[in-house]
């Protein structure tokens, strides 16, 4: 069951484990959300895969779509993304993406805050 809103922000605390995140994938409450993706070479194993709330996905794949277009014009070389937790939860509470270019200035470096 996901915490209630109530008009606040959820909090995960007791989604404490992998078992726990996957019950609530399976009930489509949670998705997955693939830290390196699939489209950038990245594998479908479980260092790479996050459980995250529905919707945040969606977002993560439409700022990847912006880097892939960066990669393209050569503004980018460098990509990583990378979770924060807050205590024992195994959901991410942000996963933060940086970019850069060693050879062209400026960057890119979006953070997506989950809870």
């Amino acid at each position: 069951m996901l915490p209630a809103m109530n008009g606040k922000t959820p909090d995960f605390s007791a989604i404490d484990s992998r078992e726990k995140a996957l019950a609530l994938l399976r009930e489509g409450k949670l998705e997955r959300l693939y830290l390196f993706p699939p489209e950038f070479g990245g594998k479908e194993i479980p260092q790479n895969t996050l459980y995250v709330p529905v919707g945040f996905a969606a977002i993560k794949s439409q700022i990847d779509g912006t880097i892939a277009q960066m990669v393209k014009e050569g503004a980018v070389s460098q990509y990583a993304a990378v979770p924060e937790y807050k205590g024992d939860s195994f959901i991410p509470s942000k996963i933060k993406i940086t970019t850069s270019n060693p050879e062209k200035p400026g960057a890119f470096n979006p953070t997506i805050n989950i809870w």
